[in-house]
């Protein structure tokens, strides 16, 4: 009864709310749209991302060295965000929610996903290595305050503490992408953005991508920090990264939608 009611009370006639049905469709074709992008597109795509990413994590050095308030560097670094939304390009951390629905639509195929992860991380990292030799070059008085940003990554220890760190960046910017193509305003995507960059960079989340480049600026620097402790850092926050925003966003929101993901399931058989 409830239910035939909610079909009555709506626009359409699926079995959740207007605007659920709206963002899924929406969610589907773009997550569709990445994983039948080329290699190279996905390259080249990937490799802006850490470009851009770069322009939030150069803003976020300014205010950092001059006011030593990660907060208000958090606000600073969403400038890397809105260049990724505004530009059109993308971090690894961001393709959990869409290609995923456009896999559970049948949309794609694993291996489609496991290339446009590969390529994108690979594609951010390379892109965001360059940028900050750049930034070190052009900024030699940052270089104190990248060198202390990378120890805070590479020296905390695996604990529950760093996992749960690593588990909260994932998911925050799943739920940041989630936000942005949960509406068509313009002005609602750039809060978001702001919102997420201010959650992961104001509050020292754990992501894989954006504290990669600070640990990269530092080695360009001169720090002691080496590519291993990088590696040995990375290698776990990029894995409970993937378990945040899958686990906690995109899951979650597929069983939201699972009479949607069912249909389009059907439709594409």
């Amino acid at each position: 009864m409830s239910e035939r009611r909610r079909r009555e009370l709506g626009e359409s006639d699926e079995p959740v709310e207007d605007e659920l049905d709206e963002s899924f469709d929406a969610t589907v074709e773009e997550g569709a749209e990445r994983l039948h992008r080329t290699l190279r597109t996905t390259l080249i795509t990937g490799f802006f991302g850490g470009l851009e990413v770069g322009l939030g994590v150069m803003a976020m050095l300014a205010v950092l060295t001059e006011t030593g308030s990660h907060l208000l560097a958090g606000l600073a670094f969403s400038v890397g965000f809105l260049a990724l939304l505004l530009a059109h390009s993308e971090l690894f951390t961001e393709n959990f929610l869409l290609p995923i629905a456009a896999l559970a639509a049948k949309e794609g195929t694993f291996l489609q996903l496991v290339k446009l992860w590969g390529a994108t991380l690979v594609a951010n990292l390379a892109g965001g290595w360059l940028f900050m030799w750049l930034v070190v070059q052009a900024f030699p008085e940052w270089h104190t305050t990248l060198d202390e940003s990378a120890h805070h990554f590479v020296d905390a220890p695996f604990s529950l503490q760093t996992v749960v760190l690593a588990v909260l960046g994932g998911s925050t910017i799943t739920l940041m992408t989630r936000m942005q193509h949960g509406t068509t305003s313009d002005p609602a995507k750039i809060a978001a953005a702001v919102a997420g960059a201010f959650l992961l960079a104001g509050l020292q989340l754990f992501h894989s991508i954006l504290d990669s480049l600070l640990i990269f600026g530092a080695i360009h620097a001169g720090s002691a920090v080496t590519y291993a402790q990088w590696a040995g850092w990375f290698g776990y926050t990029l894995l409970f990264n993937v378990l945040g925003g899958l686990v906690l966003v995109t899951a979650l929101r597929l069983l939201r939608t699972k009479e949607l993901v069912a249909k389009a399931r059907r439709e594409n058989d």
